[in-house]
């Protein structure tokens, strides 16, 4: 989601930077009291699993100063205490650049170092319950097909993460459904619709012609040789 996605939503992040809609979007469809869905074309997955569990200041710096304004937390296996400290820095370190802190399935967590929001799998907390208990919060909600987007839609998601576009290592048991399967779910949908799984560069101007919304990166950027460098060059062929 550049500014000029047909699927953005306006909002208010942290900062209470209003976005711009895109061309051709209602105003009266906006909630401006859920932080803003435009700053999701290029989606850091912080994976605490390929990353580690040190200081995450030292990846998360270069990162946003390349650019990057929304970063999803994911911490599946560590211990909840280590989890927390580790999620309360990235929330310090997102918040000093105007950035969006995402927490995945940890609903605790996400309210515990005030995230922005939460994203959830199909085998998570369901999205209508996390809608009911965080009203305000975003919510990402994690789809495979047409059916899945339209039940998060139903549910009040504030945008879906689809794929795979291909296998990935950070994600073994991922199904994947391709182009042509994001292309159905972006068709399916009026939300904002970020492609996920195993994107390189190359990837970006077909999926930003197919009315992708953005790209979700984990090991495109964590395990370059510079990460600062990788976000910037994945910001700036997005916005080509």
């Amino acid at each position: 989601m550049t500014e000029g996605s047909r699927n953005g939503k306006d909002g208010s992040g942290r900062g209470g930077a209003r976005l711009p809609l895109p061309a051709g979007i209602p105003a009266g469809g906006a909630d401006p009291a859920r932080p803003a869905t435009g700053l999701l074309k290029v989606y850091f997955i912080y994976d605490l699993g390929l990353v580690g569990t040190a200081d995450p200041a030292p990846l998360l710096e270069p990162v946003l100063a390349a650019g990057v304004r929304a970063v999803q937390f994911r911490a599946k296996a560590a211990a909840d205490r280590v989890a927390y400290e580790l999620a309360e820095a990235a929330r310090r370190i997102t918040a000093r650049y105007g950035a969006l802190l995402v927490v995945n399935d940890r609903l605790d967590l996400g309210l515990a170092v005030g995230a922005d929001g939460l994203h959830v799998g199909q085998d998570d907390l369901p999205a209508e319950v996390v809608r009911r208990l965080w009203p305000e919060g975003l919510l990402g909600v994690s789809v495979r097909s047409p059916e899945e987007a339209r039940a998060a839609e139903a549910a009040g998601a504030d945008y879906v993460g689809a794929g795979a576009l291909r296998s990935t290592s950070t994600k073994d048991d991922a199904r994947v459904i391709g182009l042509k399967g994001l292309k159905a779910v972006v068709a399916a949908t009026r939300l904002p619709v970020v492609a996920i799984g195993g994107i390189t560069l190359d990837d970006l101007p077909a999926l930003r012609g197919a009315g992708l919304a953005g790209v979700a990166v984990a090991s495109a950027i964590a395990r370059a040789a510079d990460p600062g460098g990788a976000a910037a060059a994945f910001v700036q062929r997005w916005d080509r």
